[in-house]
């Protein structure tokens, strides 16, 4: 059977369908493909806006039409956080993340049957964490490994405790096992991703600094990086472990959201923009020189001018090296979703774009502060004689030069353009 796959939103779901891919492999199917006549089309979903669910349904709608024979499954955060609202009559077998394991056997079984098949299973306090180890990865240089999933912050906005469930783990030595392997087959970076990755170990004994050394450890790892952060877990203990890892790339992706603490109250957050200053402070004296990215919210309930302004003015403070801007996007089933001062779509759109030109600036004055340094850049990909790889900041580069995929070279930054840096390979 030859089975293709679509994901939608975040490095967790690329992880899962890679082992869903993996899984489908070892059992002697093929995965493909979209322009590969599939005989399944798995869609990969994502819920974390509403936009996000409208995708998933125009991704139903278009592989129906265009593989009318095929067994379409849906499966990931929107059916397992709305087992309720998931009814697009295009899918034959209807799966959450807790279930994905059992894709195969329900497709089969759809396939005897004949019958819609809807496959979800609750999350459970104390449900174990899935142990499946990847040995490669689609990205050439790049690897993911998923080491954490569920969430127990319950920010008033946020639907994803419902799709995720409770905090739960991959224990230290699991991770190296799995970064041995990535490295075996030539990823030379690692990314160690999760739901709510800075609660990492919580139930386990163990925090994100275990997990980040442990990578290191393994032979062939070059890079160690890490996904978004809640800024209130992470300690001045880990900065220092982190500090003594060669290895640890310093990009610290700390979710802000909002530059209002007033905002910071009602979305249930857990700490206000005076903490996060001084985080960014003892981060940056930490890794001079570190690239602090971020999440920015606009548009929330009762989110007034001044508020706004207030959080136009905090992300200039701050000098975020890329700032992700979104507009509230209302979820049913969060208390946000009844929280009077509703704003309308006019008012969000306008102050994304104030916030997306803040942000753009910040952007652009890192940049310009790294022109005349040297970079280590490690190359990816290559295109009309020009390489193009990311620097230990995850800032992009690109050289001109002999082929160079997979190795990292010393970079004289030159300039920028745009949202990339140029550069000459050092001799």
């Amino acid at each position: 059977m030859k089975i293709a796959f679509f994901t939608l939103g975040c490095k967790v779901n690329q992880y899962e369908t890679s082992v869903m891919e993996r899984t489908v492999l070892a059992a002697g199917h093929t995965p493909v493909d979209l322009d590969g006549e599939p005989d399944a089309v798995v869609v990969n979903s994502c819920t974390v806006t509403a936009e996000s669910d409208k995708k998933t349904r125009q991704m139903l709608h278009r592989f129906r039409r265009a593989f009318p024979r095929a067994v379409l499954v849906v499966t990931g955060c929107l059916p397992q956080a709305r087992p309720e609202g998931i009814a697009p009559k295009e899918a034959d077998v209807v799966l959450g993340n807790a279930s994905n394991g059992r894709l195969l056997e329900n497709v089969e079984r759809f396939l005897r049957t004949g019958e819609r098949i809807v496959d979800l299973t609750p999350h459970e306090r104390g449900e174990s964490f899935d142990l499946s180890l990847l040995d490669r990865f689609p990205e050439r240089t790049r690897a993911y490994i998923k080491i954490q999933d569920g969430c127990e912050r319950y920010c008033t906005y946020c639907i994803i405790p419902r799709a995720r469930g409770f905090n739960r783990s991959k224990p230290p030595e699991e991770i190296a096992r799995e970064a041995a392997l990535l490295a075996a087959n030539g990823h030379k970076e690692i990314v160690l991703v999760g739901i709510n990755l800075s609660a990492y170990g919580q139930e386990i004994g163990a925090d994100l600094a275990d997990a980040v050394e442990a990578v290191c450890t393994v032979s062939g790892v070059q890079r160690v990086r890490l996904g978004s952060l809640e800024p209130d877990l992470f300690t001045d203990e880990m900065l220092v472990r982190l500090k003594a890892l060669p290895a640890f790339c310093p990009q610290f992706h700390l979710a802000l959201q909002s530059g209002s603490d007033a905002v910071l109250r009602r979305m249930n957050r857990h700490y206000d923009t005076a903490f996060f200053a001084d985080l960014v402070a003892r981060v940056r004296a930490a890794f001079p020189g570190a690239a602090i990215t971020t999440d920015v919210m606009v548009g929330f309930p009762g989110e007034t001018a001044k508020d706004h302004e207030r959080s136009l003015a905090f992300v200039r403070q701050i000098g975020f090296a890329r700032c992700h801007v979104f507009a509230y996007s209302r979820r049913p089933g969060t208390p946000a979703a009844g929280m009077p001062g509703q704003l309308s779509a006019a008012v969000k759109q306008a102050r994304s774009r104030e916030m997306i030109a803040a942000a753009a600036e910040s952007e652009r004055a890192f940049l310009r502060g790294l022109i005349g340094s040297e970079q280590s850049v490690l190359f990816e990909t290559r295109e009309n004689g020009q390489n193009r790889g990311y620097t230990p900041t995850y800032v992009t580069v690109c050289a001109e030069g002999p082929d160079r995929r997979g190795e990292i070279v010393r970079v004289r930054i030159t300039g920028a353009d745009g949202e990339e840096l140029i550069g000459e390979m050092c001799p």
